[in-house]
């Protein structure tokens, strides 16, 4: 499996994951110029913006690990624009990692870092 083919399979995990635990998932691969967020979902409270990693092992760290602060501001930028396009601006926001270990394995392992960081 490439690493295109292993990412869509971890965000086609967290969707399920997230879905599991009653959130609503709105939006997936949502593109604002060069920048991605992977999955928009919303609780009942607020907006979550979830980034997604994919890692088949730890060799490199945890698949969380590797959010970048650049990666961050992008996602910012990204949410803002969603919100814009919806005209939802003021809404309640959260970003979320969810990190995946090994997709579709019976030793799968899901992450789920809420609130993993704020506006920087």
């Amino acid at each position: 499996m490439n690493h295109i083919e292993l990412g869509r399979l971890g965000e086609d995990r967290a969707a399920a994951f997230l879905e599991s635990r009653s959130f609503t998932v709105l939006d997936r691969n949502y593109r604002f110029m060069r920048a991605e967020v992977d999955i928009v979902a919303a609780t009942d409270r607020e907006v979550v913006f979830v980034e997604v990693k994919t890692r088949n092992s730890t060799a490199f760290g945890e698949p969380e690990d590797s959010v970048s602060d650049n990666k961050k501001k992008q996602l910012f930028k990204v949410a803002e624009a969603w919100l814009h396009e919806r005209k939802m601006e003021g809404s309640p926001v959260r970003f979320d990692v969810i990190s995946i270990l090994k997709p579709g394995r019976p030793d799968e392992k899901v992450n789920h870092i809420e609130g993993a960081f704020w506006y920087i």
